[in-house]
C-alpha cells in the first residue's frame, strides 16, 4: 500500500486506511511579505539551511488551501514563527485571522524571548490559539531564557501544544539540540510540546524525552523521506521505539508544506515504507492528532 510519490494518490491512501482524512500539524501560512523573503532564504541556500531547497508549491494562500483539502487534510496548523524582537504579536493578529476565515486550520501563534511575550500569549490563548510554534534555530534563542518562563507555564497550566524546533537538523546552533530542550522540560514538565522533525539528528535522545515526559511528542516532517534521509536518516534500530511512541499517542504526522522540495504524498510514501502497520499509520496520520485537538471524526 506504498502510494506512489504523487499528490493525487494520497486520498486513496487514508481512504484505504479507513480515516476520515489527514491532520497535519506542520504546516505553514504567513503573511505574503514575510513568506517570500522565507522562500528566498531558501532559494539561496541560506546558512540555517545549507543546501539547494527548491519550493515545489510556490502559490498562494488561496490554491494552498484548496490543495490541501484536494489531499485530504482535514485539519493543519498556520505555523509562524518570530526571528527577532517585536514581530511575534503581529504574526499573530495574523495567523488567528487567517485560521478564522480557513477552515480546518487550527488558530496557530508563536513567541520570541521579550518583555511582552507573556502579555501578547494571553491574548492569543485569549483568542482561541490551539497550537504555539517556536523556532530555536532560526530565532536564535534557548528555551530557557528566563523571560519566557511565565510564557511556558502559561501553556502548560492551559495544556497548549507548542511545536518547537528543537533539533538541530538541518544545521545546528548553540540553542539547538536535544540538552537545551530537556533543561525547558526540567522546569516545566507538564508542558504540552510537540518536537519538529523528530528531533533530527538526535532521534534517540528525543525520543527519550517522549518516553520521559508524558505530554512530550514528536511530529515526522521531512524524516523518512529521500531528501531528508540524504543527511539525516533515521536508524533503523530506534523503529521498535518509535513504533511503540506512535501506537502510545506520541507521533504525529507533520509535512513542512508548503516548503517542500518534493511532493506532499512522498511525507506519506517514506512512513508506508517503515512497514510499522496500518495501526501505526492510522494513529500517526489521524487519531493522535485528532485526540490532541479534539478534532471531530
Amino acid at each position: 500500500m506504498v502510494p506512489e510519490a504523487d499528490d493525487a494518490d494520497v486520498p486513496a491512501f487514508w481512504q484505504g486506511l479507513g480515516l476520515p482524512g489527514l491532520a497535519d500539524v506542520h504546516v505553514h501560512f504567513l503573511p505574503p511579505r514575510l513568506l517570500r523573503r522565507v522562500w528566498a532564504y531558501f532559494d539561496t541556500a541560506g546558512p540555517l539551511v545549507g543546501i539547494e531547497w527548491p519550493i515545489r508549491y510556490r502559490w498562494s494562500d488561496a490554491e494552498r488551501v484548496a490543495h490541501l483539502r484536494r489531499l485530504g487534510v482535514r485539519a493543519f496548523s498556520a505555523l509562524a514563527y518570530a526571528h527577532k524582537p517585536g514581530m511575534a504579536a503581529d504574526l499573530n493578529e495574523w495567523t488567528l485571522d487567517f485560521a478564522r476565515t480557513t477552515p480546518g486550520c487550527l488558530p496557530s501563534a508563536t513567541f520570541f524571548p521579550e518583555p511582552e511575550a507573556p502579555r501578547y500569549v494571553a491574548d492569543a490563548l485569549a483568542a482561541g490559539a490551539r497550537v504555539f510554534k517556536v523556532h530555536l534555530q532560526v530565532g536564535g534563542f534557548t528555551p530557557t531564557e528566563p523571560v519566557l518562563d511565565p510564557v511556558w507555564g502559561m501553556l502548560a497550566d492551559a495544556g497548549v501544544p507548542v511545536v518547537v524546533h528543537a533539533g538541530h537538523a538541518p544545521v545546528g546552533t548553540t540553542h539547538t539540540g536535544p540538552d537545551p530542550f530537556a533543561a525547558l522540560l526540567a522546569r516545566h514538565p507538564a508542558l504540552t510540546a510537540v518536537v519538529a522533525h523528530l528531533g533530527a539528528p538526535d532521534y534517540a535522545a528525543f525520543l527519550g524525552l517522549a518516553e520521559r515526559y508524558e505530554r512530550v511528542r514528536l511530529d515526522t516532517t521531512m524524516v523518512f523521506t529521500p531528501f531528508f534521509d540524504r543527511f539525516v536518516p533515521f536508524p533503523a534500530d530506534e523503529l521498535s521505539r518509535l513504533r511503540d511512541l506512535g501506537l502510545a499517542g506520541k507521533v504525529l504526522l507533520g509535512s513542512d508544506f508548503p516548503n517542500l522540495p518534493y511532493p506532499y504524498a512522498e511525507q506519506l510514501a517514506g512512513l508506508v515504507r517503515l512497514d510499522l502497520g496500518d495501526d501505526w499509520l492510522r494513529a500517526v496520520c489521524w487519531a493522535n492528532a485528532a485526540a490532541l485537538f479534539d478534532l471531530p471524526r
